[in-house]
């Protein structure tokens, strides 16, 4: 990146941290339509994070740690459902659940196979390639922001658009939407709504698993908790971006810029650290109370 002001290289670190909080939030909105509160996703994205670095390491291969990630997180996206739709447990329990069981699971399996609860470090790890475009990069202030990020950080762009056409513009999309809207219309067509919930269940798992490689791969290290309730942010950014994916993308930057703020605020402004280093959850608690009085005041507005 050129030389620039202040802002740029926080803007521009802004679009790396918020990849994450995009790629849970837009799998999260495909069961939040298909009528779901999935409070699964921080732990999805923990074992997506894990078993991306531990497979990347073993394999030698970027692809294969990506993938087999990916596999680990959709696997624990299918139990999770499977618990909550075919056997009818609680499902926001079966959530709390599988949350606890991701940070359990990975430190035993740290522990057991490298001996270590902390910081797993490996020394040839294979990295996220860095994509750049000198041409673009010449553009004016947006070169500098949206050039020069690794290659996931591009596909939770892709993510969108897509979750933008299967959503609106595909039968699939109108089913997932309609068994959560009116499940009993879905199933005098002769479908079956706990299928589709269950589809979107695998979908989010899907796009945890990514958002956990973004999170291990470009640390080249796996860190115990490396999630840091970024889950339960994406699970606010889904209502706060109006269960819509452009209003999620959105949510997603306000909140990648919080967390980009306290990142350079760090050793700049004189508050206790501590303070620092919550803004980006402060502000999504203050994000959500906003959101609730809007919400309220609209209900009561519609009641008049």
């Amino acid at each position: 990146m050129s030389n620039t002001s202040f802002p740029i290289p926080m803007l521009h670190s802004t679009i790396r941290i918020m990849a994450p909080f995009l790629l849970a939030a837009i799998g999260g909105l495909f069961t939040e339509l298909a009528g779901m509160l999935n409070i699964a996703l921080e732990g999805l994205m923990l074992i997506g994070a894990f078993f991306s670095v531990i497979f990347a390491a073993a394999t030698g291969s970027l692809f294969l740690g990506i993938a087999l990630g990916i596999v680990a997180s959709v696997l624990a996206a299918y139990i999770f459902g499977f618990i909550s739709l075919h056997l009818r447990a609680n499902i926001f329990i079966t959530g709390l659940a599988t949350n606890v069981f991701a940070e359990g699971l990975t430190m035993v399996l740290a522990f057991q196979i490298f001996g270590n609860k902390g910081v797993i470090r490996f020394a040839n790890l294979p990295r996220l390639p860095v994509l750049s475009n000198p041409s673009l990069q010449r553009i004016p202030v947006l070169g500098d922001i949206l050039v020069g990020h690794n290659i996931l950080v591009y596909v939770s762009w892709l993510m969108v658009v897509l979750a933008s056409i299967v959503i609106y513009k595909t039968a699939f999309g109108l089913r997932v939407r309609g068994t959560g809207s009116n499940p009993g219309a879905v199933e005098a067509t002769g479908l079956s709504p706990r299928r589709y919930r269950m589809y979107a269940i695998l979908i989010s798992g899907f796009t945890c698993g990514l958002a956990g490689a973004i999170l291990s791969l470009q640390l080249g290290a796996y860190v115990p908790g490396v999630t840091a309730g970024r889950g339960w942010i994406a699970l606010v950014a889904i209502y706060l971006g109006n269960k819509t994916p452009l209003g999620i993308l959105i949510a997603c930057i306000v909140f990648g810029f919080a967390e980009s703020l306290s990142n350079y605020a760090q050793g700049v402004i004189d508050v206790p650290a501590d303070f620092i280093l919550a803004f980006p959850y402060i502000i999504t608690v203050v994000a959500m109370i906003a959101y609730s009085m809007i919400r309220h005041y609209r209900l009561r507005g519609s009641e008049r």
